[in-house]
């Protein structure tokens, strides 16, 4: 249930990035890749910036 809704979310936030309600805005990405004595790890995170509006979904 959360995965169908993180990826609707993120659907949504390309589908803004990409122009269809006006100019295109240009998203951020953040990617990290770490290991620590307990294993390896990932995280990072995509967001939106126009105005006074952020938006970011981190993962």
């Amino acid at each position: 249930m959360i995965r169908s809704v993180l990826m609707a979310l993120f659907c949504s936030v390309l589908l803004t990035a990409c122009g269809a309600d006006g100019e295109p805005v240009q998203p951020s990405l953040n990617a990290n890749v770490g290991i620590s004595g307990s294993g390896a790890y990932v995280n990072g995170g995509v967001g939106l910036s126009q105005g006074p509006l952020n938006i970011f979904v981190g993962f």
